[in-house]
């Protein structure tokens, strides 16, 4: 079996990339996903920081690195222990996909045979992070720059699908990074 971390930093396209492989027939595990569940009845968030509302945690955190460490301590270990399960219960595939957005920044990169990370040019994603979240430039630009460097993580990546063009576009490249990694 070998183990596909898919990631890229926020607004690159790694949703659409996710949708494409879903569609080839390709099991995806969404770390995301499985973060908002377990923020649902987390008491220990709730204890934390009076809430476990999506929203209000984000600008709790966003602003407090300490905060956002905090979350973190306690949101990782349970997806890791997700992502694990996954591996588990889909001993037959040969090929399995998880979507991480942190996948460095959480360490889970251990995790992995291979990485796939999908990139987009910075104002693409500035202007695709505006019209899909609705945030003003200021708060976008805050959101785009928070992240490590995309030069850096495309280092440590296998394959990387660059996000600039059509969807017909982003399933072709997806489809030739498939090509390398099996």
């Amino acid at each position: 079996m070998i183990k596909v971390a898919l990631t890229g930093n926020i607004a690159s396209g790694k949703s659409e990339v996710q949708k494409i492989l879903t569609n080839i027939g390709y099991k995806v595990f969404d770390t995301d996903e499985c973060a908002h569940k377990l923020l649902e009845n987390n008491e220990e968030i709730v204890r934390l920081f009076g809430t476990n509302d999506r929203k209000i945690l984000s600008s709790i955190v966003f602003e407090d690195n300490a905060k956002l460490k905090q979350l973190e301590n306690i949101l990782h270990p349970l997806v890791k222990d997700k992502i694990l399960d996954f591996f588990c219960n889909n001993p037959n595939s040969s090929i399995l996909f998880v979507a991480v957005p942190q996948l460095f920044e959480s360490g889970f990169d251990k995790l992995f045979d291979k990485i796939v990370f999908v990139s987009a040019p910075y104002n693409l994603r500035l202007s695709r992070l505006i019209a899909r979240n609705g945030y003003d430039k200021e708060y976008a630009l805050l959101r785009l720059n928070s992240q490590q460097d995309e030069d850096i993580k495309i280092k440590k990546s296998d394959c990387v699908i660059v996000n600039n063009a059509t969807l017909k576009d982003l399933e072709d490249k997806t489809r030739e990074c498939l090509k390398l990694l099996l």
